[in-house]
């Protein structure tokens, strides 16, 4: 009950400044239908007490579950054994995961069904399992994760220019955003702790506790730009569904979406279990005690999944698309491109994977590195993205590529300047920083503007949001890495 109070009071605070951002914006310049809001106020709820009772089970099942198949992948010293562990688990771990589970239903509306959510689902999933194994692979081997992020991203390119389609090049990087979320973030990063905690050399550990996030994401643009070259279909975008609450009912949306949000939520979650299971009489052996205690975490994280997609898709999306819809209305988009820039800031406090992250960043640095001033680069790093995401809405001339080819491209110039940790701390950050909330609200917010904006596309604009607020603090972490290194370098000098 302590932790779970505790979750309660972290979420609530995180939700708590986006309703007071609607409520302004209710009495101010976007006055919201009475039904409406009241559907976004249980939404709310539902939230709060969904995402803080997946999160109880993240740490009591997800996160010991990541930390024994780290170590017992580690202990084997078999390859196979390596490649065959990650494909499982990556796949699995995605496919649960509730960012991309959004996001995939976002894709699959908007698109009309053209590209179905579940086809976004196995796509993505495939590609972070393979880039996960790769990921474990670099640890075994100690390979330098600057070089392999180099390579990585050349090839990205390369498939990019293959694919010759910017709605496949938006969604590709917005799934690398939505699959690293609250359930796969503090999974692969215990899985990489168990893993590299292992070696005897405890800088290449440390340095190695980091950037198996940020690789495995890779994946998942991998995955969908691939799709891209194979899918010659012209899509056309199916705009944004405008629901008639007064009709259905203030509850109404909540009870439909109950039994099949229910039923994906255990197709998601119940291989995990069975991982579990597996693993326990093969290789954990764990006493009854922490048994019972991984079992009921993965429990709590399947009735917390199942209530927080409910609060998401019955009372939170309409509000972020109705707002985003009614305020690019008027004449000047400066309004726009102002709350999209305090949504970005307000919203990455609002990421429960962000407090895992700098949790462990604090952690693992002995405390030379603080978490309050990680959560600064990524405040002003987020807050960023979403106001350039909105300005490409609002200016139909400025593309996706234009931010993220010298975006990408500082990103990896910069991994040869700063120091390994940081640049594997960047680059896991840049997955952190696009989780529920931004999956939510801000992208709902984004294909409200692309609606209303003459000139721009539901499809090709709005999408692409979650790409930017995922790069923009590879950046600025890596320069907060610079400016460390610096401060290093003069203590040494002083002495």
């Amino acid at each position: 009950m302590n932790i779970l109070f505790h979750k309660l009071k972290e979420v609530f605070l995180s939700v708590f400044p986006i309703v007071v951002i609607v409520l302004i914006l209710n009495f101010t310049l976007t006055p919201l239908p009475l039904n409406m809001l009241i559907q976004f106020f249980i939404g709310a709820f539902l939230i709060i007490i969904g995402l803080s009772i997946f999160l109880v089970g993240v740490d009591l099942g997800i996160t010991p579950l990541g930390n024994n198949v780290g170590s017992t992948i580690s202990k084997s010293n078999k390859i196979w054994f390596v490649v065959v562990a990650g494909l499982i688990l990556g796949f699995f771990i995605s496919v649960a995961e509730p960012d991309l589970q959004i996001l995939a239903n976002q894709v699959g509306i908007v698109t009309n069904g053209q590209i179905s959510s579940l086809s976004i689902l196995v796509v993505v999933s495939v590609g972070i399992a393979v880039m996960l194994v790769i990921g474990l692979l670099r640890i075994v081997y100690n390979k330098r994760i600057h070089i392999m992020m180099a390579i990585i991203y050349g090839i990205i390119c390369l498939i990019a220019i293959l694919a010759q389609s910017p709605v496949f090049l938006a969604i590709s990087f917005d799934a690398s955003g939505a699959t690293t979320g609250a359930l796969t973030v503090p999974f692969i990063l215990a899985l990489a702790i168990g893993v590299s905690v292992l070696k005897k050399d405890a800088k290449a550990s440390e340095n190695d506790s980091f950037g198996l996030v940020g690789i495995a994401s890779t994946g998942a643009i991998l995955g969908v730009l691939i799709m891209g070259i194979f899918n010659k279909t012209e899509l056309v975008s199916a705009g944004v569904v405008d629901e008639d609450v007064v009709a259905h009912g203030i509850l109404a949306p909540f009870f439909e979406e109950l039994p099949h949000l229910a039923f994906e939520s255990f197709v998601a979650i119940s291989p995990l279990i069975v991982i579990f299971v597996f693993f326990q009489f093969k290789y954990f052996h764990l006493d009854k005690r922490h048994f019972r205690r991984i079992i009921k975490g993965l429990l709590y994280t399947l009735i917390g999944l199942i209530i927080f997609l409910v609060g998401v898709n019955a009372g939170f999306l309409q509000v972020g698309t109705e707002i985003g819809f009614k305020i690019a209305q008027y004449d000047t988009k400066i309004f726009a491109v102002g709350v999209g820039l305090v949504l970005g800031v307000v919203t990455i406090l609002a990421e429960p994977a962000v407090y895992v992250l700098t949790q462990q960043i604090e952690m693992v640095t002995s405390g030379s590195v603080k978490r309050k001033v990680v959560l600064v680069a990524l405040c002003v790093g987020v807050g960023l993205a979403v106001a350039l995401s909105i300005l490409r809405i609002v200016v139909p001339s400025i593309q996706l590529w234009h931010y993220l080819v010298p975006g990408y491209i500082i990103s990896i110039a910069l991994t040869f300047f700063v120091p390994q940790l940081f640049v594997g701390i960047a680059f896991d950050s840049g997955g952190v920083a696009s989780g529920p909330m931004t999956a939510t609200f801000i992208l709902a917010f984004a294909q409200g503007v692309a609606s209303s904006v003459a000139g721009a596309d539901v499809l090709k604009d709005a999408f692409g949001m979650i790409a930017l607020v995922a790069m923009t603090p590879i950046i600025t972490l890596q320069i907060l890495g610079l400016l460390y290194k610096f401060r290093s370098k003069r203590k040494v000098e002083k002495k």
